[in-house]
């Protein structure tokens, strides 16, 4: 879906995503955050936690999927919408179907592992049981710029 429908809680609850991207690089993981909405209120928080867990599902998305679901005493997220700073990859775009999010909000997209539109579009796909509405490009420059600014320092690392 297009920019055109944002509105500013989009832009608002996607700053909070940003802001656990930030947390995520300042322990050297991959600078991804998320963040579940509940109405005007979050509900789950999450940021990459992959390498300080030796875990390779620990990404942003499924850990605010996870919070939620533990605040709203459910499985199941209907109403909710799911704010991450880059497109989904596969394992977090078939969580989104299973935690049945009414929403997905994302900012960069990813060329590699992009699974909510780049490279398959899960979320959307009518043979699955459920389908999410998609908004793409949210906040996406400050999302691509703390990425690109993350791999860059890796690259320029001395061995």
């Amino acid at each position: 879906m297009a920019l055109s429908r944002l509105l500013e809680p989009d832009r608002r609850f996607m700053r909070s995503a940003l802001q656990q991207a930030e947390q995520a690089k300042e322990k050297g993981e991959v600078p991804v955050g998320a963040v579940v909405v509940y109405g005007e209120q979050i509900v789950g928080r999450g940021h990459n936690l992959v390498e300080s867990l030796q875990d390779p599902t620990a990404h942003a998305e499924m850990i605010a999927i996870t919070a939620a679901c533990e605040t709203l005493q459910s499985k199941v997220l209907r109403g909710c919408t799911l704010y991450v700073t880059l497109e989904p990859c596969p394992m977090c775009a078939g969580a989104i179907v299973l935690a049945r999010l009414d929403r997905l909000c994302f900012g960069a997209m990813d060329a590699k592992a992009g699974s909510a539109s780049t490279l398959y579009n899960i979320p959307q796909d009518k043979r699955l049981n459920h389908q999410t509405e998609v908004v793409s490009g949210v906040e996406a420059n400050q999302a691509e710029a703390l990425l690109r600014d993350f791999f860059q320092q890796l690259r320029n690392m001395p061995s």
